[in-house]
């Protein structure tokens, strides 16, 4: 017997991004009490302003492929989250569109070779690289244990609780130095909320 391979569409796409603005609602004030130990304190409302633009800007007009999908979220998250978040997560998800190219539907196995290729856009951008505290720490982990979305969650979780007692090398919590040690990264921690998101979805 020939073992079924999962497609997923574009209505996977945005029921992933619709669950994740849930998720991101769910958890601003969680988000904005990391932020306020090592940052600016506004990574929650700025997160949640983003991805509830993005859910606007899916029902404005409606994409027509999965490509179509990240490609507008990512666009919308660069407009519309402040500080280094937008481009970073804007980024992550545009390029991972870009690689899944023009097809109605993908494999588990593309979507994770496109988010590979979404997060060494970031390491690009950022200038970072697992273990400099940063949402790369939740990222790395989960896109390595795709396509088993379930442990692809448990990585980005606890790839984020391991931020808690590394110091910052990149972003405004590198200012810090030592006084980073012992918080959770905000931005990892909003990427295993977008990861956690998708594994809901993939069910």
């Amino acid at each position: 017997m020939t073992e079924q391979v999962a497609e997923r569409d574009t209505r996977f796409f945005t029921d992933w991004l619709r669950a994740a603005a849930e998720a991101v609602a769910a958890e601003e004030d969680r988000l904005t009490e990391l932020d306020s130990a090592i940052g600016d304190a506004d990574h929650g409302s700025n997160m949640r302003r983003g991805f509830t633009a993005v859910v606007a800007a899916l029902d404005a007009d409606p994409p027509g492929s999965p490509r179509e999908v990240l490609l507008l979220a990512g666009r919308t998250l660069v407009a519309t989250v402040g500080g280094a978040s937008g481009p970073l997560f804007g980024i992550l998800l545009r390029a991972a569109g870009q690689a899944l190219g023009e097809a109605e539907r993908v494999t588990d196995q593309e979507l994770r070779t496109a988010l590979s290729a979404g997060v060494a856009a970031v390491g690009r951008l950022g200038g970072a690289a697992a273990g400099d505290k940063t949402m790369l720490d939740a990222l790395l982990p989960a896109t390595a244990a795709l396509p088993d979305y379930a442990a692809a969650d448990r990585a980005a979780r606890d790839g984020a609780a391991g931020t808690v007692p590394l110091r910052a090398h990149k972003g405004r919590a590198s200012y810090l130095g030592e006084r980073s040690v012992g918080h959770e990264d905000p931005g990892a921690a909003s990427a295993a909320l977008l990861v956690g998101a998708l594994t809901r979805v993939s069910r």
